[in-house]
């Protein structure tokens, strides 16, 4: 599947290698709105390195995540071999959820200290990095989840619409800059990713 769509001519395949920690969008574009550019930015401004499928609006193809296999991109294969830590960036809107953050993913002491930043940043929103209050279908713990395949493991970051700025909170939201909680989302990321890198912490707890 992964290939077909990457096969697809209006589909973006976009990486920037940088540092060894990294920021991953596959469902970007058009599909999870926001989340591109949440990732991309937070990734030049620390740094590190990003990876992304772009998709435009009209086509919204979801490829689920166990599926974004390397071995169907050099692309995305680079990029894993390249970064030890990863933070990946997605997009979703469920009853009950939208005012709440879901931090999964198999590093669960990089989720803590994500959430730890986030809840400084977003006050008003519910940060959750339990995963025993996580959705299992949006927890990020599959091994072939491109979160899980670097060296360190990474998290799994789920960002209701409210916070991409794609929810009728923001109807009469002109820009040009990305709206409030966005950016501050941005900001408790880049926070977060310095205070992870300077820390060289080398324990990394795993799910179980």
């Amino acid at each position: 599947m992964l290939d077909d769509l990457l096969a697809h001519p209006l589909v973006e395949e976009v990486c920037e290698l940088r540092g060894t920690f990294g920021f991953m969008a596959f469902h970007g574009g058009g599909l999870e709105e926001a989340t591109d550019v949440i990732a991309q930015q937070a990734a030049l401004a620390t740094g590190s390195s990003y990876y992304g499928i772009h998709q435009p609006a009209s086509l919204k193809w979801h490829v689920p995540s166990h599926r974004i296999d390397p071995q169907h991109s050099e692309t995305l294969s680079s990029f894993i071999n390249h970064v030890d830590t990863v933070i990946t960036i997605h997009g979703f809107g469920r009853q009950g959820f939208f005012t709440s953050l879901l931090l999964g993913g198999r590093n669960r002491g990089l989720a803590t200290h994500v959430a730890q930043h986030l809840r400084t940043s977003l006050p008003a929103y519910n940060i959750v990095d339990d995963l025993g209050n996580i959705p299992a279908d949006l927890a990020g713990q599959h091994m072939d989840n491109p979160v899980n395949r670097v060296r360190n493991y990474g998290v799994q970051i789920e960002l209701p619409p409210r916070v991409r700025g794609a929810s009728p909170l923001w109807w009469d939201w002109e820009g040009p800059h990305l709206t409030p909680h966005t950016q501050s989302l941005i900001d408790g990321l880049v926070r977060a990713v310095h205070t992870w890198n300077s820390s060289n912490s080398s324990t990394v707890p795993i799910a179980q």
